[in-house]
């Protein structure tokens, strides 16, 4: 009962950041940039994670042995009725070519629109609950009567690499127009949330954007259209699942084979926009090549790396990522038939000694590894040909290349940290057919401060100070504190209600680019904290803040009430015309009391130093009666009542 309390609060809060925003409240920003107009003409924007968007068919497909078929606009991501009676059509329709990233013949599917197509990807009774992934911003939109032209989803096809995108389905026009209708409807700027990959979907789209429109008018259309970019959970230098999907399949919980989830991934071409790749290297300035005439390049080099890289270990992450044995056969012995796979067992593979290789994220990203395994292995020639031709030879730019700061006023990076992750693997012959021609002997993750084996045993490599958050590195996720300047101001609070006393707070922090950021805070035993690192000083009129929330899982977060709460005081923060400071002043932030009651009423007040107090009060009566209003009071018409009073 506790926890479902613990949603209502969730859900209450959130949307009073986005009732404050759409309430009216002029917002002036103190360096002297103005958003002209008031919060209620904000827009959201939300762009989807990886496998986030239900995908639906476009043909029709006869299914022998069942009675259900796939007809235009049913369900293919995710179906798990038909995945489980149909599976090789469900595969059918699924299924990309590896090469030219075309529909299987006999079945194609496309990305489903609107709200709709992020919320649950397989809607019921069970199955429902398990696939939410934004149904909750949605139904807080819903309880605070938020307009429904004021929040926007951009589902797109995740299965393609981004050049794809916009061949196909020319994404990232839309995207613009989605921006500019936005603002042509609601008369302001909008706020991007991106989650997982949705990110690097948003990066894409600035660098396509920048050789869309003219050069003098980026920034322009930049500050006209986009008031505030929250990162949530990017894998800012890619993540290890990537290659392992590539090399022995994730199912993501799916009733399918490990094989069968690694064809699917390895027919697409998205999959590799996940792959590590090294800080240290960058490829070429594919804007200035545009505007340059389009000279042929003489340097045929991929990357071009500092000498750090070649200086350091592990292209800067904690330890090679990919470890793998390569057989003393190749060609077809390596990856045997059914037939011949029990013999190959037997006599080739026991009488050679396998060579171990070991690969670094920038051999990941250039190919070394595909390349040194392609007589080993079916899937690496295609994997090659995607590489280079989807992402290193890209128009754009190469995404496998390290972020730069977006140009964007505000930028929030939010990520969960201190949880077990996966940051190395150990790979052999399995001596079975493709696609199970791999199997994992070895996992190294990274905990605190130390790396550590599937068996428990430490690994020597360069751990971080602290965990990633299950799925993305801490060195991947973290790379956004490299876009805050060398003063930051760093705050550590409890996520628990807290009166304060708990608030750790050190200014000016001293940050040398390409180095963490460490500091020196206590944290009481078993409570979890979120830390604040914030720079509104290095760039002129623009911020840029950092949040690492403790034990908070990657594919969660976006359901986190405790992130909701902060983006909550932020927002009330920012509408408060005589704020004195740039982000809210967590030394200051006291969250007094917090009560359960019969009824089931929440109640507590936070406390801010420029704008009084703000009690809130939430009850979820048995009746469903509302509570009474009172000043500064949004009544929902139905179980949640926010009241807020400033003093």
């Amino acid at each position: 009962m506790r926890a479902d309390l613990k949603s209502v609060t969730a859900l209450c809060t959130v949307l009073a950041v986005v009732i404050l925003l759409f309430r009216g409240v002029t917002a002036v920003e103190e360096d002297g940039t103005e958003f002209h107009g008031d919060y209620s003409k904000l827009s959201g924007i939300i762009i989807p994670g990886f496998a986030s968007t239900q995908l639906r068919a476009w043909s029709m497909l006869d299914c022998p042995y069942t009675p259900l078929d796939f007809n235009p606009l049913d369900l293919v991501w995710l179906d798990t009725t038909k995945l489980l009676s149909a599976v090789n059509c469900w595969f059918k329709c699924m299924v990309l070519d590896p090469y030219n990233q075309t529909d299987h013949p006999e079945c194609k599917s496309r990305p489903d629109s609107g709200l709709s197509a992020i919320t649950e990807l397989d809607p019921g009774y069970i199955t429902g609950p398990l696939s939410t992934v934004w149904k909750e911003w949605l139904k807080w939109c819903v309880e605070f009567g938020i307009e429904a032209n004021a929040i926007v989803a951009v589902p797109y096809d995740w299965r393609l690499s981004p050049t794809k995108l916009e061949e196909r389905d020319l994404y990232f026009h839309k995207l613009k127009l989605t921006f500019e209708t936005a603002l042509k409807l609601r008369g302001g700027p909008s706020i991007v949330f991106a989650h997982s990959m949705g990110n690097n979907v948003f990066r894409y789209f600035l660098e396509w954007l920048r050789l869309e429109i003219a050069p003098k008018q980026y920034l322009g259309w930049l500050d006209q259209h986009i008031h505030a970019y929250f990162a949530v959970g990017a894998p800012l230098l890619g993540s290890v699942d990537a290659i392992k999907s590539t090399l022995s399949g994730v199912t993501f919980g799916l009733p399918i084979s490990e094989g069968t989830a690694r064809l699917l991934s390895n027919s697409f071409a998205s999959s590799l926009w996940l792959m590590p790749f090294s800080k240290n290297c960058k490829g070429d300035n594919t804007f200035w090549k545009h505007f340059s005439g389009g000279a042929a390049k003489k340097d045929k080099r991929v990357y071009h790396c500092t000498e750090e890289e070649y200086e350091s270990q592990y292209s800067g992450w904690p330890t090679n990522i990919i470890n793998i044995e390569i057989p003393s056969t190749n060609s077809s012995d390596a990856y045997p038939s059914v037939t011949e796979a029990v013999q190959a067992n037997m006599t080739n593979m026991e009488c050679g000694l396998p060579t171990l290789l070991s690969f670094t994220a920038r051999e990941l990203a250039d190919g070394s590894l595909f390349e040194a395994i392609k007589d080993y292995d079916p899937d690496s020639k295609r994997m090659l040909h995607q590489l280079k031709k989807l992402y290193h030879d890209d128009p754009v730019m190469n995404p496998l290349t390290p972020w730069e700061r977006p140009p964007i006023k505000n930028v929030f990076c939010i990520y969960g940290t201190h949880l077990k992750t996966e940051v190395g693997y150990y790979f052999a012959p399995s001596g079975k057919p493709y696609p199970d021609n791999w199997i994992i002997t070895d996992i190294i993750y990274e905990t605190e401060g130390s790396l550590v084996s599937r068996s428990g045993t430490v690994v020597d490599g360069n751990a971080g100070p602290i965990a990633g958050d299950e799925t993305v590195p801490y060195h991947s996720l973290s790379w956004c504190k490299n876009w805050l300047g060398p003063k930051v101001n760093v705050t550590m609070a409890p996520q628990p209600e807290h009166d304060g006393s708990d608030v750790h707070v050190e200014l000016d922090v001293e940050h040398e680019h390409g180095s963490d950021i460490i500091v020196n805070m206590t944290k009481a035993p078993r409570v979890k904290y979120i830390t604040f690192y914030e720079d509104s000083e290095s760039i002129p009129g623009k911020r840029t803040a950092v949040w690492e929330l403790d034990k908070t899982n990657h594919r969660n977060i976006v359901r986190s009430p405790v992130l909701m709460r902060e983006l909550w005081l932020q927002m009330w923060h920012d509408i408060q015309p005589g704020a004195t400071s740039k982000f809210v002043t967590k030394g200051n932030t006291n969250i007094i009391g917090y009560s359960i009651a019969f009824g089931f009423e929440h109640k507590y007040r936070v406390s801010q130093p420029n704008a009084g107090h703000l009690e809130m009060r939430i009850a979820t009566g048995i009746t469903g009666k509302p509570a009474v209003l009172g000043k500064n009071t949004v009544n929902t018409g139905s179980h949640c009542t926010l009241s807020s009073e400033v003093s």
